[in-house]
This record gives C-alpha cells, sequence and structure tokens, in this order.
C-alpha cells in the first residue's frame, strides 16, 4: 500500500495524485513492478524502514506492506 508522507500527516496516494499531471488515467500515482515510476527512489538508512520516493511534486511517497 502506498502513502504520502507530509510532515505531521499520513495522505492516501487518492487526496494528493490526482492533481498531479505525472498521475496514470485514474489519478494514481505510476506504481510499477514494485517501483514508483513518477518519483525518484530515496536511500534506505535502515532495512526496518519502508522503501520512500519523492515524487515530482516533491511529496515523499512510502510503501508499506
Amino acid at each position: 500500500m502506498l502513502i504520502v508522507l507530509m510532515d505531521q500527516q499520513i495522505l492516501s496516494p487518492e487526496q494528493i495524485c490526482p492533481g498531479c499531471l505525472m498521475a496514470d488515467q485514474s489519478g494514481q500515482p505510476r506504481w510499477n513492478h514494485g517501483k514508483l515510476r513518477c518519483g525518484r527512489a530515496l536511500k534506505r538508512t535502515a532495512e526496518t524502514v519502508p522503501e520512500q520516493y519523492e515524487c515530482q511534486m516533491g511529496f515523499r511517497i512510502a510503501n508499506i506492506e
């Protein structure tokens, strides 16, 4: 499950991505084969920290399983 991380909030991509030009046709992040295609991967600080990405709009996206 993808979530959007902000300063003190956790939001769903449905709240952020529909307004993004990089989103797919359904307004979702371009997630393909376990990678965010509309952003860049951030360096993991530890194995216990979920994968995080920075999207083109500057939001931090995490993949929580």
